[in-house]
């Protein structure tokens, strides 16, 4: 699709995106189209980091996404400080390099107080906000804590407060790493906390809320403010997007809505192809938009529910086909072998289920190398 169409002054432009283009331009940008070339830590920074609240799942979208990935170098990075998994975004743990950790946590600080403060403000009874983060962060400082420590140790600093709802506010307003051994490939370990700035040795840095944007575009773009919003937790963006816009690409969505994308961004024709690729269950694919249906379709094409995940339930893990969610798939390891099962929410085609089965003997060697592979598909 050409690209040299001129905007006037204010950014406005009348060019409209197809449904197609959008999701094009999207798998591109999240290096779903082609697997990237990309250092492991270079990758993370684009992509403005990985949901990974699970210890291990979020392996597989840096396999779907990296040539030739190498997860136990991945969990290497972890151990070495160059990677950290910390709330952030929509204040659920992000696996993100050491320097965007120092500039994203400041900027959506603000979003992970109130959160917390909704939750757990009821449990403080007014205790001083320094004198608790200073205290948790004597306590993290010793050595890395669990929820459950700190909140025990606290407790005798603060009595007659709830000790679960002190170590949840003192983990929001003290912004704390979850450590290694928790989520290095192939080991295990308690969640354990550990403050971030003493962690990497260096202090917070926020990120002007400008270049945030900027770099959200490049990583999930075209998108609309309110994409943008969900993506981050964060409101009031409108303005911001206000002093962008005459430097902003500005299309018009399948919905009438306005995306705003970077000038010299990605936007491969609607027609480029698309391979299968396997999501995790909170890939930010799925997560990061307001309007998923640049991913899942029209309302209808895809029931999860129909796949035995409640509203609200964990994410799950989806099959894209043609670039689009198809099916959900799930493995089981047990016994020298390891068995894939997919779940389509549509027909397939036979050249589809081949692709398919390509794949996923991929994914199948990757997680489970070794294990006799067996694929089904339903």
């Amino acid at each position: 699709m050409g690209n040299s169409m001129k905007i006037n002054a204010s950014g406005a432009a009348g060019e409209k995106l197809s449904a197609r283009a959008v999701n094009r331009a999207t798998l591109a940008r999240q290096l779903l189209l082609e697997r990237a070339a990309l250092p492991v830590v270079d990758a993370v920074e684009h992509l403005l980091g990985l949901q990974a609240q699970t210890t291990h799942t979020w392996y597989v979208g840096l396999w779907s996404r990296l040539a030739g990935l190498d997860p136990v170098a991945v969990g290497t990075l972890l151990e070495s400080r160059e990677l950290v998994r910390i709330p952030v975004m929509r204040a659920t743990i992000h696996l993100l390099s050491a320097a965007d950790a120092l500039a994203l946590r400041p900027v959506v600080q603000p979003m992970i107080d109130r959160a917390a403060m909704s939750t757990f403000g009821r449990h403080l009874g007014g205790v001083d906000r320094d004198a608790l983060v200073d205290a948790a962060r004597e306590i993290t400082g010793e050595r890395p804590r669990s929820a459950a420590e700190l909140g025990r140790l606290l407790a005798y600093r603060f009595p007659g407060r709830d000790a679960a709802g002190l170590a949840q506010v003192a983990r929001a307003w003290l912004p704390m790493v979850q450590v290694p051994p928790r989520g290095v490939w192939g080991r295990s370990g308690q969640a354990l906390q550990s403050p971030l700035e003493s962690w990497l040795g260096r202090a917070q840095r926020p990120l002007p809320l400008e270049r945030l944007v900027l770099r959200h575009l490049a990583a999930f773009g075209p998108a609309t403010v309110r994409d943008v919003q969900t993506w981050s937790g964060l409101t009031r963006l409108a303005e911001v997007f206000t002093a962008l816009r005459p430097g902003l690409r500005v299309f018009t969505g399948p919905d009438g809505a306005e995306l705003f994308d970077l000038p010299d961004a990605p936007r491969p024709g609607p027609d480029s192809p698309a391979p299968v690729r396997f999501l995790y269950d909170f890939d930010n694919l799925l997560l990061s938009y307001a309007d998923r249906s640049r991913i899942l379709g029209r309302p209808g094409d895809v029931d999860y529910t129909a796949h035995g995940y409640a509203i609200g339930s964990n994410q799950p893990a989806t099959v894209l086909v043609d670039g689009m969610a198809a099916a959900t798939w799930t493995v089981l390891h047990r016994r020298g072998s390891a068995t894939l099962a997919v779940r389509a929410f549509r027909p397939l085609t036979p050249a589809e289920q081949a692709e398919i089965e390509t794949e996923g003997a991929a994914l199948l060697t990757f997680l489970h190398p070794g294990a006799a592979p067996d694929i089904r598909i339903g």
